[in-house]
């Protein structure tokens, strides 16, 4: 018998039912009407951030809840899994949703057909991911996120975006048969994909098939480590968030942490200290992947000739910073990972919509990294990429400083340590040269006005601000955030406690 569930309990399966049934009203009542779409799916789109508010203060109490689809029991059927880790990623997911939904509704989300089925889809498959306590499901839901992302992507069309859209599907369909791939050998050695049975029955493997099983460890490592842009599995990034609109790029902040999440949730979970011969399978490669990641994206944005390949090049910087910190995989590493996580998504995603409003201002200079002609609203625009700039280069005293010294700190248990502070550092002062020569040319250098120029989009300049609103709030509240996220850091560490919450009680033999 499995145990019974509460009333607020079937909250858990809503934040995948509810823009599953938007995305299909929207398709079928709303199809020709942009107005009647925009308010449908804010309308949503608020009610999931209210949902995941609800969930997160219910995963607060520290219970890891499940919730078995079908009433069937695990491993068996469909489980979803809330615990405090997964309820963070929806909260953050949600909020950033909201933000870059009333930037879209300025008039980008009429530039293209479906954009608003296709954003509600693409948070079904975001949000099933982190909630998911099956490999397979897992899949599922990384499909279903991949697809409404082709669709965002090229939203607008255009030859460049169409060149990189491509680049994009081919790179992920490669990447989704190698997923498949390693679950069959996984499934092959063990004989289930639910998450919390892989936890029990991978260290009870057989030597001879160790092997097999660590080849289907490696393969997921894989997928997830290119999902998150690990050099050198990184470059379809670029390509792809500088070639999208600025809304679906900001949007794409989320999606390298959701590699980053499964990186955690599986490798923390299934193939971490406890499990056997295959145990932290993947923990030689991620630290040294991370540091040139760091590397790469630091150099990549020191050398950016447009503000948008700018804001590409600093996540895969701040993916390599974030990797470092979970390729610990202690307590110490994953809180300071999370609190920085939190961080790098609000104030990339705010990057990326300043960078589209900069794009509109300039005509047809764009975003490139020349001098032009001032732009409508350039002192504000001047504010916000300041604030932006210091908060993801992690300079004093925006919560990137805070981030970046927590890590820091938690490195110090690692025998390179000097070598990662040393690329941390470096990195950091690299990035401030960067952002200080985009500023300089983009707000300083700008030629006179030859005509009056609209000021921003009051939807842009609301989106962009909320967001920066929200970094300050993370810098302001970092204390009482970094003790919960401690606690979820000892949490997403716990078999045993995922176990037992998944699995049915064992039953004694007579």
């Amino acid at each position: 018998m499995t145990p019974a569930i509460s009333a607020l309990d079937h909250a858990i399966i809503l934040p995948v039912l509810l823009p599953a049934l938007t995305a299909a009203f929207l398709v079928l009542a709303l199809r020709h009407h942009l107005r009647g779409q925009r308010i449908a799916s804010i309308a949503a789109t608020g009610l999931l951030l209210a949902l995941a508010v609800l969930l997160f203060a219910l995963a607060s109490d520290g219970t890891v809840r499940a919730y078995r689809l079908g009433d069937w029991p695990a491993p068996y059927g469909i489980a979803l899994v809330l615990d405090r880790l997964s309820a963070t990623m929806l909260l953050l997911t949600a909020v950033l949703a909201a933000c870059v939904l009333i930037y879209a509704a300025g008039g980008v989300d009429g530039r293209g057909r479906h954009f608003h089925p296709l954003f509600q889809f693409q948070l079904m498959g975001i949000n099933g991911a982190f909630l998911t306590g099956d490999v397979f499901n897992l899949f599922v839901f990384f499909e279903v996120m991949l697809i409404a992302s082709y669709g965002l992507m090229l939203h607008g069309g255009g030859p460049g975006r169409l060149k990189a859209g491509f680049q994009y599907v081919a790179i992920n369909l490669l990447v989704s048969a190698v997923f498949l791939v390693g679950v069959g050998l996984i499934y092959a050695v063990t004989g289930t994909l639910n998450m919390a049975d892989l936890a029990v029955k991978v260290p009870q493997v057989q030597p001879a098939d160790a092997g097999l099983l660590k080849a289907g460890a490696l393969l997921l490592f894989l997928v997830f480590a290119t999902k998150a842009a690990l050099v050198p599995l990184h470059w379809w990034l670029p390509a792809t968030y500088a070639g999208t609109s600025a809304p679906c790029a900001a949007l794409f902040m989320i999606m390298t942490k959701v590699g980053a999440y499964a990186i955690i949730r599986v490798y923390g979970l299934v193939f971490g200290a406890g499990a056997g011969s295959v145990a932290l399978a993947a923990a030689p490669f991620v630290i040294p992947a991370a540091l040139a990641t760091l590397v790469v994206g630091t150099v990549g944005l020191v050398g950016s000739r447009t503000l948008r390949d700018l804001s590409a090049f600093a996540v895969i910087a701040s993916m390599g910073t974030l990797l470092i910190a979970l390729g610990l995989f202690d307590v110490e590493g994953l809180s300071a990972g999370l609190y920085y996580l939190v961080h790098s998504t609000l104030a990339g995603a705010a990057l990326f919509l300043i960078a589209g409003m900069v794009q509109e201002q300039r005509g047809a200079a764009s975003d490139r990294l020349i001098p032009a002609p001032a732009m409508g609203g350039e002192t504000l625009l001047a504010a916000l990429f300041f604030l932006a700039a210091i908060a993801l280069v992690g300079l004093p005293p925006l919560s990137g400083f805070i981030g970046k010294v927590m890590i820091l700190e938690a490195v110090r248990t690692s025998a390179i340590w000097p070598w990662i502070w040393s690329a941390i550092l470096g990195a950091s002062l690299l990035m401030t040269f960067g952002f200080a020569r985009a500023g300089s040319v983009l707000f300083w250098a700008s030629g006179p006005v030859s005509e009056p120029k609209p000021v921003p989009a009051l939807a842009g300049l609301a989106a962009v601000i909320l967001l920066l609103a929200a970094t300050i709030g993370w810098t302001l509240a970092a204390g009482p955030a970094t003790q919960a996220l401690g606690l979820t850091a000892r949490q997403a560490l716990d078999r045993d406690a995922y176990i037992q919450a998944v699995l049915p009680p064992a039953t004694p033999e007579k």
